[in-house]
């Protein structure tokens, strides 16, 4: 069992991760007041003394704490630290993102040290954000110089003042994106926060007061207990749960060829500027902007500069480099500025146009080449930089997939758009959809937002901002699967989310899109040019098409709106026959992330 302490936003992401397991689990905060969507999470409120809470965790078995309460609820990361070093238990740190410490803000240890720094500005006007908690620690200024705090309009926050007796004519109350109208009320000559972070609106906040050169102090955060395992997003704490409880999640996630370049890049890169220092786990970004760490096995030196090497772990999808070796090979060079790409052994060759990359140079697609590039900027700014990556065993996993189809040859591809690999087999995938619609209906949702993986769901999700994250529901290449679990649960409203190389193998009735089971079929795409009326030209693209994508700007207007109405007719046609209960809605999405055609096709106009 897990116990997560939580009561912030952190906690509402790290319930929504555990419930897609099916799994119960705890969650603790101190009040009653926020309010929490948990389907097989078990609330409890009330403050944990270090007995309470060495007796919870004895008695509910829990083998591991989470801990994503605030920052500053130093009590209880101390509580937390004591009980779980007591009993052993492990403990992960969801910890939020920060702003980098820049010196425009004045870092104080204590309110003590606050006060002082105040004093000594002088301050005579002050703007509190530090929270209704912090209203006794600062009462040896405010009853001197004329203060205002903001707080959260809640009744436990006005009793709060009141007790510790603030004047109420000089209390404000947060409401989000109003940080420039209090200031503007207040006009402090001083401004003071706590490292709330970016959930706790740190930047917002703070915005108004140093555009206007008012001073800015700021509360650091308290350390935390050392034995504390920090993850920085959804993708770390997926992994952390699935490595200290094994059994939480039925399916277990990997990581790209992308990814595992990126760490061995970060590793060999790590050893040519600390004089060979070898890193056994190196961090890197994922496209989403979350660190995460992956393991290195290897880091030797070159003639060049150095290579490292990791391993590539799939997790529970049956993909062919599954625990393949992906090397890294880091050097500089004077005969460039930028960082070059090239290609080792068992890394295929480009042959054909349409992949987005040059021909003639190494298959690594445009995402793992940005997180690359992204990593060897952080340590080295600038300067020219070559980046070798070579698979030992490419050549011969290439003869498993439809590379060469694709014009790849000698080789495989370094690819991922996410970074992160979700399961495919079909069991486990369908009953990771399951989950996840699960957890949407409990939740009351009418629409569900079915899209192929991570990149299609960023794009969705800012086209319907106001549909909960758990309406989104990730199909994977199983479409007929999701919408046969989707009628079962008789969702009123489905929109499918789908892009172009997809939406061609749906059209043709295919609901599993997987590359191992079927390819783009120029047969059928020249069908639907001559059904839509579609030029000559149409199908003399078609002949040369690498990639399906290359239609969107390969095509005339005319010809690309009507070939593009009729695949989504003919989608319409595969899909519905699954969920007939159901308002189905298909919105084909672009490579630049634009719901470009519709079906039906006034479906933007009538939402």
């Amino acid at each position: 069992m897990i116990l997560i302490f939580g009561g912030t936003t952190e906690g509402r992401i790290v319930s929504s991760i555990l419930d897609e397991s099916g799994k119960e689990y705890y969650y603790s905060t101190k009040g009653a007041f926020q309010e929490v969507d948990l389907v097989h999470g078990e609330r409890v409120s009330g403050a944990m003394t270090h007995s309470v809470m060495r007796d919870f965790i004895r008695e509910k078995e829990i083998r591991l704490v989470i801990d994503a309460a605030h920052p500053f609820a130093a009590v209880l990361h101390k509580t937390i630290g004591e009980v779980t070093s007591e009993l052993s238990i492990p403990v992960i740190r969801y910890e939020r993102k920060y702003s980098e410490r820049t010196g425009q803000v004045i870092e104080c240890a204590s309110y003590e040290e606050m006060i002082q720094k105040l004093e000594a500005q002088p301050c005579r006007r002050l703007l509190a954000l530090t929270g209704v908690n912090t209203i006794p620690a600062l009462k040896p200024f405010w009853s001197k110089h004329e203060s205002f705090f903001r707080i959260l309009d809640r009744e436990d926050s006005k009793e709060k003042a009141e007790a510790a007796g603030f004047p109420f004519s000089h209390i404000l109350y947060f409401r989000p994106g109003e940080d420039q109208a209090i200031f503007d009320q207040v006009r402090p000559d001083a401004v003071i926060t706590k490292e709330s972070g970016e959930s706790g609106f740190f930047e917002e906040k703070i915005a108004p007061a140093l555009e206007a050169g008012i001073p800015v102090y700021m509360i650091t955060r308290p350390a935390l207990p050392a034995h504390y395992e920090y993850v920085y997003g959804p993708v770390g704490l997926r992994k952390a749960v699935e490595r200290l409880c094994p059994d939480f999640f039925p399916l277990k996630t990997g990581f790209t060829t992308g990814s595992t370049a990126t760490a061995a890049t970060a590793a060999a890169l790590h050893a040519l500027l600390h004089e060979g220092e070898m890193l056994t786990e190196a961090t890197i970004v994922l496209p989403s902007g979350e660190e995460v760490r992956l393991p290195v096995e290897q880091v030797v030196k070159t003639e060049r500069g150095y290579q490292a090497t990791a391993r590539k772990y799939s997790g529970d999808d049956p993909d062919v480099t599954h625990l393949a070796e992906i090397c890294s090979e880091v050097s500089f060079t004077t005969e460039h500025e930028g960082i070059r790409f090239l290609q080792g052994e068992g890394v295929g060759i480009v042959t054909l146009p349409g992949l987005g990359l040059e021909i003639g140079g190494p298959a690594i697609n445009k995402t793992p080449r940005a997180m690359m590039e992204t990593i060897v900027r952080r340590h080295y700014p600038t300067g020219g930089v070559d980046i070798t990556i070579s698979i030992p065993k490419g050549r011969e996993l290439a003869s498993k997939t439809f590379n060469p189809r694709l014009g790849i040859i000698d080789g495989i591809s370094v690819v991922g758009t996410s970074g992160v690999v979700k399961p495919f087999s079909l069991e486990a995938f369908v009953a990771s959809i399951v989950r996840q619609a699960d957890v949407a209906v409990a939740l009351g949702a009418d629409t569900i937002v079915i899209n192929s993986g991570a990149k299609s769901e960023k794009y969705l999700k800012n086209a319907f901002p106001e549909l909960p994250f758990q309406s989104f529901v990730q199909y994977g290449n199983f479409i007929g699967e999701t919408l046969e679990k989707l009628a079962q649960l008789a969702i009123p409203k489905i929109y499918m989310g789908i892009m172009l190389g997809k939406a061609v193998k749906l059209a043709e009735g295919n609901l599993d899109t997987h590359s191992r089971k079927v390819v783009m079929n120029k047969d059928f795409m020249h069908r639907i040019a001559r059904e839509s009326g579609c030029s000559e030209a149409t199908h003399t693209l078609i002949d040369s098409l690498t990639l399906a994508r290359e239609l969107w700007t390969g095509l005339t207007p005319d010809d690309l709106e009507h070939f593009m109405l009729r695949i989504l007719d003919a989608c319409y046609e595969a899909a519905a026959k699954l969920v007939p209960e159901s308002k189905l809605s298909i919105l084909l999405i672009d490579d630049d992330g634009n719901i470009r055609y519709t079906y039906p096709q006034d479906f933007l106009a009538q939402r």
